[in-house]
């Protein structure tokens, strides 16, 4: 179905169903008519791939991946939309929507089932609530996924796209660039959705892959000091790890003068070069 970013149209077709928007939910509706097919076009929607979508909204997205993809598997958590979605989107043949919430779903599986064959990608227009969780999902789920883009707030593109070892950057920067590169390609003003969110957006993309997975002896670790550390930010390093993390200060303060760093240094001070060896030191 054509016109989905039409505001008469979408309004008409919610009103039919009796769809009032859900704030728990975060639902924030596309309708900006050139945001969709650009997302669909640099985040890999083509022949050879299958795109598993990450909430369909009333399917503007969705169309324009099926439009493109050998084949679109969309999970959506509302219930409510499905028989919109019939309406919408019911036309792709290669499309496939499942009821149910992405975090709950043992993504590896799913994929193989769905999607099984092909080159995978990621695409969503992400609840800004939700964000975060959702990212370190796919990253940490080990399915074969070889690029996640999304649509997320302004602020957290900037953040995911801050280079480590800068005040911009914070824990899930530097959980992203463990797990790959990120690229912002572009920004989508807070006009381009329905309702109007207070903010302003910009679709991200991940490309998976890189050599930080390979230099870390002890990924659980690993986290977890990235997660200590900015937990605290404002602290040094070494008074951030010693209190939530119990290692004595004394030896802590030994192994990075070993590795050739600071004794009063704050973690967003540190590369992924410098965390990867502190890590690798401490476990």
């Amino acid at each position: 179905m054509e016109n989905l970013t039409n505001i008469n149209v979408v309004k008409e077709i919610m009103e039919r169903h009796g769809f009032h928007f859900s704030k728990k939910l975060g639902q924030n509706f596309l309708i900006n008519p050139s945001v969709c097919p650009r997302i669909a076009e640099m985040g890999n929607a083509s022949p050879g791939y299958g795109v598993l979508e990450i909430g369909t909204g009333v399917g503007v997205l969705t169309h324009e991946l099926a439009k493109r993809a050998e084949k679109v598997c969309a999970v959506e958590v509302d219930e409510r939309l499905l028989p919109i979605l019939k309406e919408t989107v019911g036309e792709h043949k290669n499309l496939h929507i499942i009821h149910g919430d992405i975090l709950k779903c043992d993504l590896k599986k799913l994929i193989e089932e769905e999607l099984g064959g092909l080159k995978i990608a990621v695409c969503a227009n992400l609840p800004y609530y939700i964000t975060t969780p959702i990212l370190m999902y796919l990253l940490e789920s080990g399915a074969d996924i070889e690029t996640i883009t999304v649509m997320v707030q302004k602020e957290v593109a900037d953040k995911l796209e801050a280079k480590v070892g800068t005040r911009e950057a914070g824990a899930i920067t530097v959980a992203v660039n463990f797990y790959g590169t990120v690229e912002k390609l572009f920004s989508v003003s807070r006009g381009s959705f329905m309702p109007a969110p207070n903010v302003d957006s910009a679709v991200i993309q991940i490309k998976t892959g890189g050599k930080w997975r390979e230099d870390v002896n002890d990924r659980k670790h690993f986290f977890k000091m990235v997660r200590a550390g900015f937990q605290q930010r404002r602290k040094t390093l070494v008074n951030s790890l010693s209190g939530i993390m119990g290692y004595n200060k004394a030896e802590l303060s030994e192994v990075l003068k070993n590795l050739g760093i600071s004794e009063n240094v704050r973690i967003e001070a540190l590369s992924m070069e410098e965390l990867c060896a502190l890590n690798n030191a401490l476990s």
